[in-house]
């Protein structure tokens, strides 16, 4: 990250910018950074200027207790600020639950998409799942387990155990724990873990929802029933894709929407 801007709290966010274009901000998921998110800036910045950035509290952006979602939504906006004042959004998994949640508050942004934002409603026994989670990952926090924090969340993707054990031991477990801190953050983004359907009902900009074809069914529906919330929607599935989305598929479906 070359650039720095400052929140409204003082917290300092690491960002970079490249291409030519509408600006669009990528705002990455759980467990990641704006590294991330970078081959997908690259694929957009034929078309668009894009805007890639460490969220509080990983990579090299700073943190500043406490943790509210009301302070990355003033992270958006000094963003927005930094880089001339007009900006679309962008979001992946709980990166877009943030979008939502950032539009539905009012922060001005041309628009927006999203893709497949994990609201559980659409999972058998997901509230009960997202309940489990919420505490097991809090109280592993509270106790400076970070390792058993990851597990967590990696359990929560559905990895199996043999698979977790092998991450333990592999060269980046210690940038997982590293950022595990803010799994909380994004816990809190996604709050109880359902689709907030009367709070996202309130955004104004157009919002194109993308779900991938070869995504779980219970994430595409969660997919088109944000699709269904948002008053000015739209929806692309994308055949073959994953919530690992390949960025020259996903790449020119955002530009197009972008630069309308």
């Amino acid at each position: 990250m070359d650039k720095k801007t400052t929140s409204r709290d003082g917290t300092s966010l690491a960002y970079e910018v490249i291409g030519q274009g509408p600006t669009v901000i990528l705002v990455s998921g759980a467990m990641s950074t704006g590294g991330t998110v970078a081959p997908l800036a690259q694929r957009l910045a034929g078309r668009c200027t894009a805007v890639v950035y460490d969220r509080r509290g990983r990579g090299e952006s700073g943190d500043t207790k406490p943790y509210a979602v009301e302070r990355e939504i003033e992270d958006l906006a000094a963003l927005i600020d930094a880089v001339g004042g007009e900006a679309a959004l962008f979001g992946v998994s709980s990166g877009g639950a943030l979008v939502l949640e950032a539009l539905a508050s009012g922060l001005p942004a041309a628009r927006a998409a999203v893709y497949e934002v994990p609201y559980a409603d659409f999972l058998p026994g997901g509230a009960e799942r997202e309940a489990t989670y919420k505490d097991q990952l809090n109280k592993a926090l509270a106790e400076g387990r970070r390792g058993d924090a990851v597990e967590l969340f990696l359990r929560l993707t559905g990895l199996g155990e043999e698979v977790i054990r092998g991450a333990r031991q592999s060269p980046m477990w210690a940038g997982m724990e590293a950022v595990a801190p803010s799994l909380a953050y994004d816990d809190a983004v996604m709050g109880d873990g359902l689709l907030p359907r009367d709070r996202i009902a309130a955004i104004s900009v157009p919002v194109l929802v993308v779900a991938g074809g070869a995504s779980p069914e219970w994430m595409r529906e969660a997919a088109r029933e944000v699709y269904r919330a948002v008053p000015e929607g739209a929806y692309r599935e994308l055949e073959g894709q994953t919530h690992m989305v390949e960025p020259d598929v996903l790449g020119p479906v955002l530009a197009d929407f972008l630069t309308q």
